[in-house]
């Protein structure tokens, strides 16, 4: 593969900063070296001198003076080390990715730790997308990607998209505009990098059959693409085998990974990882030296943070509690829906109503019951739209049912 061409010219003028080389070697040498190198503040002039954590089921997490000393210190910006070996051999053992073994000009799996997935994808966006070009997407799409991807400048092209998501046959349709040969040609317009959600994707609810992924590598292998998979929904998948991902067929080190503890941990921890191709990897690094310089070293040092990665399994219970027949009896005259397989959302079509802007943001709260409008999920979000999306994952089952039949009201007395 040859990365270079799939970097922005920001991202190819990112020098590593030699500050931050140092303080990554301090961290990695010996209790006896002497530093005067970095700027790092004395810990010992920090207030804070340890803490206890107290765990629903009833352990304690303990930092003490030296490990308190470490959270509140600077770290390195790729992550902390520890954290990064378990992050490691977290993704081997459920992806097993065939670049774990490459070398890394061949691609070689990397991680890095990043403030949640969204500053990860956001790191990602700066390093690949160039103004004017040719991004692909499911349609919808997460409004926090539209919100970082269109003041780039780049032309968003919609691939469709149903209840198994992306649809194979429509993006190979999309591509059909440019030929292969001329995708490494001088100022070729081929897209470069294609984005999907593939699992309990937000805001539809859709999950991608492992088919499906396939089929789409097979094309982005034709076309020389990168594949960014944002995952945050993994972990929330309901029902088991798991469709296998981009990441553990990615043969060629095409694949860019972002996964997310915020469904699973905490979402105010802001804890995320990018996993992709060193040389890509690396650089994004080269962004976070220059901007937020390293995820919070408290977040990252929370001790035995490995053991509560089952946690995913009661959390995915929590989450599907939903009531689909109470559901179905309030809705089916008023709305179409299709049930999802992971994640925390509902994609609603209603009947009758041509767009829902006005109706969820004015009359819905007359009923009191609150969704957002789908034209937000939308390139453009100014076309009338015929959906909402309901997340599920906070309300109690009583809450959910009435709030249906609120909206089941407010859809009949709109039309």
């Amino acid at each position: 593969m040859n990365y270079a061409r799939f970097l922005t010219a920001v991202s190819a003028a990112r020098k590593p900063s030699p500050i931050r080389i140092l303080t990554e070697l301090q961290q990695r040498s010996p209790p006896s070296l002497i530093s005067l190198a970095g700027g790092a503040p004395n810990p010992s002039t920090f207030p804070f001198l340890s803490a206890n954590i107290q765990l629903k089921n009833g352990q304690t997490v303990g930092f003490d003076e030296t490990l308190m000393k470490r959270a509140l210190q600077y770290s390195a910006s790729n992550g902390i080390p520890e954290l990064l070996t378990w992050m490691k051999n977290l993704q081997k053992n459920l992806h097993n990715p065939p670049t774990a073994t490459y070398s890394p000009e061949k691609g070689q799996m990397e991680m890095c730790v990043t403030t949640g997935s969204q500053e990860g994808l956001c790191k990602v966006f700066e390093m690949l997308v160039n103004p004017g070009d040719n991004v692909l997407l499911d349609a919808p799409t997460y409004s926090g990607t539209l919100a970082a991807l269109q003041p780039l400048g780049c032309n968003l092209i919609n691939v469709s998209s149903d209840q198994h998501g992306m649809i194979p046959s429509a993006l190979k349709e999309v591509l059909s505009r440019w030929a292969p040969s001329e995708v490494h040609e001088p100022g070729s317009s081929a897209p470069k990098v294609l984005y999907t959600i593939p699992n309990g994707g937000n805001p539809t609810g859709a999950s991608m059959t492992a088919q499906r992924k396939k089929e789409i590598y097979e094309l982005a292998r034709q076309y020389d693409m990168l594949i960014i998979e944002d995952d945050p929904y993994y972990f929330l998948q309901f029902d088991k085998p798991w469709a296998p991902t981009f990441l553990s067929m990615d043969v060629d080190g095409r694949v860019i990974r972002t996964d997310s503890f915020s469904k699973i941990l905490s979402s105010g921890l802001r804890i995320g990882f990018v996993t992709g191709p060193k040389p890509l990897v690396d650089r994004v690094v080269l962004h976070i030296q220059a901007s937020t310089m390293h995820t919070s070293s408290f977040t990252q040092v929370i001790p035995k943070l490995n053991t509560h990665g089952s946690c995913h399994l009661k959390i995915r219970s929590f989450f599907f509690f939903f009531n689909w027949s109470v559901f179905s009896c309030v809705c089916v005259d008023v709305a179409e829906w299709h049930a999802p397989s992971a994640g925390m959302f509902l994609w609603i079509k209603l009947k009758g109503i041509a767009d829902t802007q006005q109706l969820i943001m004015e009359k819905a709260l007359e009923k009191e019951v609150l969704l957002v409008p789908g034209g937000v999920f939308m390139i453009n979000s100014s076309e009338p739209c015929a959906y909402v999306r309901a997340a599920f994952s906070l309300s109690t089952p009583e809450q959910m049912d009435e709030a249906f039949r609120r909206l089941s009201s407010l859809i009949k007395d709109a039309v």
